[in-house]
Parts: structure tokens; sequence; C-alpha cells
């Protein structure tokens, strides 16, 4: 086996090594939770991998996280409702005050 006769020093290795350049992995959006990924892997979200699930507990563990889910968002939709009634109350209060002061 051939042997080098000196050693290379560090300003001719440092230059070798100049042009070798890391790049970026490719990545995608998972179709089921929407959250960033590798090309080609399973989403370690939810377990998704090309239409259906890589693992049966992670499938589980979605379904049950969709059902705690739902309620949180009748919920949410509830609270803006009686809002906006709330608004629109008193909207038709300060009106019939201004048209009795008018009237006066």
């Amino acid at each position: 086996m051939a042997t080098p006769k000196k050693r290379t020093g560090k300003a001719s290795q440092a230059t070798r090594r100049a042009n070798w350049k890391g790049s970026t992995p490719a990545t995608t959006t998972c179709p089921n939770c929407k959250a960033i990924i590798l090309t080609h892997t399973v989403c370690p979200e939810c377990g998704y991998y090309k239409n259906g699930f890589a693992s049966i507990k992670k499938q589980e563990e979605m379904k049950a996280q969709e059902a705690k889910e739902e309620p949180k968002k009748a919920k949410k939709t509830r609270a803006k409702k009686e809002q906006a009634e709330e608004k629109t109350v008193e909207a038709e209060v300060v009106e019939e005050t201004t048209t009795e002061e008018t009237k006066e």
C-alpha cells in the first residue's frame, strides 16, 4: 500500500475541504396533521405515512386527540356568539337612548 512521503499541511487540507458544502434536507408537510417532516419518512407527530398510519398506537392517539378537540371548539363558538349578542343588545340600548334624547 502506498504511503505519503510528507504530511499534508493544514492549509492544503482546508483548501481541499472548502468545496464540501452541506445542503438542506428536503422537507414536506404531513397530509394528515400538516407538520413539517422529512420526505419519505413517517411523521413523528401523528405516525402517518403514504395513505395510512404506520403505527396502530399512533392512530389511536390521534383519534383520542380529535375527540378531545371537538367539544372545545363548540365552547369557543358559543362564547363568541354570546359576546356578539351582548354587543347587539348594548347597541340597541344606546340607539334607544339617543332617539329619546333627540325627541325631547
